[in-house]
C-alpha cells in the first residue's frame, strides 16, 4: 500500500474551467479505480496579491492511497483530464501538476507552501525543490501552475481550516444565470450563519455563495465541519439539478497569508500584517475611497480602503493621527504614489484622546456664550451676562470608534479572510476521519 499527492494548479481562466472541477472529476475516477482518500480534496488558497492570478488563486491536492500500479494509472487518468479541461488559449493560463509518493510530505516542500501562501516565489525554485525531493511534475506553456500545484501538496493543513461544498451544474446550463433561491441562502444564513460564513450579504443583499462566472460551479457554502454544509446544502432550495459536489478542506477563512514585515523591508505584491500609528489623518478622495497614512519617525506608508469595503472604509475614516492600530492587507504599487496597502482587515488597538473647542456656558443661566469679537470675550445670548476675559474652552469627544476589528462587507471579503464568526473557532489539529459522504453525482 502506498500514498500519493497530485497537485493541481492554473487550469481556469477568465473564459471558463475550475480547477475544484478538474479535482472532482479526478475524485471520481480515482474512486472508481479502488484508490481511497486520506484526506478530503483539500483546496489552498495561495498569495492572493499575485498580479496574473485569474480568479481566486487556489490549487487543489488530492492524497490517496493504494497499490503502486493503480497509482500510476491515476498519474496518467490525471494528466488526460487536466489537458481536456484546461484553457491553454487563455494567455494567463499556465496549468502544472504535480505527484509526489510517499505518506509523509517533507518538512521542505511544507515550508515552500507557505511561501507561496505569502510570497511571488519563482518556476526555478519549485522546480528545483521538485527534483531534490523526486516530485514528479508536468506543465503546459509557462508551466507557471507546477508553482501552486507543488505548494498544494505541502500545505496540509495542520492547524486552523475550514471545509466548502462545492456543488457544480450540468454541462448544458454553464455560462447561463444561477438558479439558487435567494429566500433559501438566507434561510441558511439564519439558522447556520454561526457555523457557515458568507453565504448572503444582508446589507448589500447579495447572495455570496453563487459565483458570476461562466465557470461549471453552481454554488460554494464555506463553514466550519462537513456535517454542517451537508445540512446547509440540504436546506437550499435548488431551481435548476446539479451534476454533481465535493466537499473540500481549506484555507479559506483563516488568514493564512498573513505575516508580519518590517515597515522598512516593502515589496509590492505580498501580503503584510503591520502594527502602527496613524501618521497622516484619513482623507477621502473621487469614488468614496478612503487613504491614510501609518509609519514611525522613519518611514510611512499609504492604506487604502476602497468604497466597496463598507464597514471597514466609513471605520478608517473615523482614524486621527496617534491612534495605533494594526493593518492586514496586500501591497501594490499606486502610480504616482508608490507602495500602498490595501486593507484587507483593521484592529484598532489604541484611541488617541479627541478634543474640540466650543464656547463656555454662561455661569449666570447656564446659556450658551457667544463671541463679542476679536480679544473682546463672550456674552450670554440668553440673559445678556458678559465676561470681557472668556473664551472656547476645551472639551473631549467620545470617539465613535471602538479598540475591535472591522472587515469589509462579506461581498469585498477575500477567501483567506477570517470573517467575525471565525474568531474563537480555530482549529489546532486536521480531522481524525472523514465524514461520509464528501462525494456525490447525480
Amino acid at each position: 500500500m502506498e500514498y500519493l499527492h497530485v497537485g493541481i494548479d492554473d487550469t481556469d481562466s477568465h473564459k471558463g474551467g475550475c480547477t475544484t472541477y478538474v479535482a472532482a472529476l479526478l475524485v471520481e475516477e480515482f474512486l472508481d479505480l479502488g484508490l481511497r482518500f486520506s484526506d478530503y480534496p483539500n483546496l489552498i488558497r495561495l498569495n492572493p496579491n499575485i498580479p496574473w492570478k485569474t480568479r481566486g488563486n487556489g490549487a487543489v491536492c488530492l492524497r490517496i492511497f493504494g497499490e503502486r500500479d493503480i497509482l500510476e494509472e491515476a498519474i496518467d487518468i490525471t494528466l488526460d483530464v487536466v489537458e481536456e479541461n484546461s484553457y491553454p488559449e487563455d494567455p494567463l493560463t499556465h496549468p502544472g501538476v504535480a505527484f509526489y509518493f510517499g505518506k509523509e510530505v517533507p518538512k521542505a516542500i511544507k515550508e515552500f507552501a507557505k511561501a507561496v501562501e505569502r510570497e511571488i516565489v519563482p518556476l526555478s525554485k519549485a522546480l528545483k525543490l521538485a527534483k531534490e525531493h523526486d516530485v514528479l511534475v508536468k506543465g503546459m506553456k509557462e508551466r507557471r501552475g507546477i508553482i501552486g500545484a507543488l505548494a498544494a501538496i505541502g500545505e496540509t493543513l495542520e492547524g486552523d481550516h475550514t471545509y466548502e461544498l462545492i456543488a457544480y451544474r450540468k454541462r448544458e446550463n454553464w455560462g447561463k444565470p444561477r438558479k439558487v433561491s435567494e429566500e433559501s441562502v438566507k434561510l441558511v444564513d439564519r439558522l447556520m450563519g454561526c457555523v457557515t460564513f458568507n453565504n448572503y450579504d444582508w446589507k448589500n443583499r447579495r447572495t455570496l455563495i453563487t459565483p458570476r462566472g461562466p465557470d461549471p460551479v453552481l454554488l460554494g457554502i464555506r463553514g466550519e465541519s462537513p456535517e454542517v454544509l451537508r445540512k446547509a446544502f440540504e436546506t437550499l432550495k435548488l431551481e435548476e439539478p446539479w451534476e454533481r459536489w465535493v466537499i473540500f478542506r481549506t484555507n479559506q477563512g483563516t488568514e493564512a497569508h498573513a505575516i508580519e514585515r518590517d515597515l522598512k523591508k516593502l515589496k509590492e505584491n505580498v501580503p503584510i500584517r503591520l502594527r502602527a500609528r496613524v501618521v497622516i489623518p484619513p482623507r477621502t478622495i473621487p469614488g468614496k475611497h478612503v487613504i491614510f497614512a501609518i509609519g514611525d519617525a522613519y518611514r510611512s506608508v499609504d492604506c487604502a480602503a476602497y468604497e466597496p469595503t463598507g464597514r471597514l472604509r466609513r471605520a478608517c475614516s473615523m482614524l486621527i493621527e496617534g491612534d495605533v492600530i494594526e493593518v492586514l492587507g496586500g501591497i501594490k504599487r499606486v502610480e504616482g504614489v508608490g507602495l500602498t496597502v490595501n486593507l484587507e482587515k483593521l484592529k484598532v488597538v489604541h484611541l488617541e484622546p479627541l478634543y474640540k473647542y466650543v464656547n463656555p456656558k454662561c455661569p449666570i443661566c447656564g446659556g450658551r456664550m457667544e463671541s463679542m469679537g476679536r480679544g473682546q470675550g463672550m456674552r450670554c445670548k440668553k440673559c445678556g451676562f458678559r465676561n470681557p476675559s472668556a473664551s472656547k474652552v476645551r472639551v473631549r469627544v467620545e470617539r465613535k470608534l471602538r479598540r475591535t476589528i472591522y472587515l469589509p462587507d462579506p461581498k469585498a471579503q477575500r477567501h483567506l479572510t477570517k470573517p467575525y464568526c471565525r474568531y474563537g473557532r480555530e482549529k489546532k489539529r486536521p480531522p481524525s476521519r472523514l465524514s461520509e459522504p464528501w462525494f456525490a453525482k447525480s
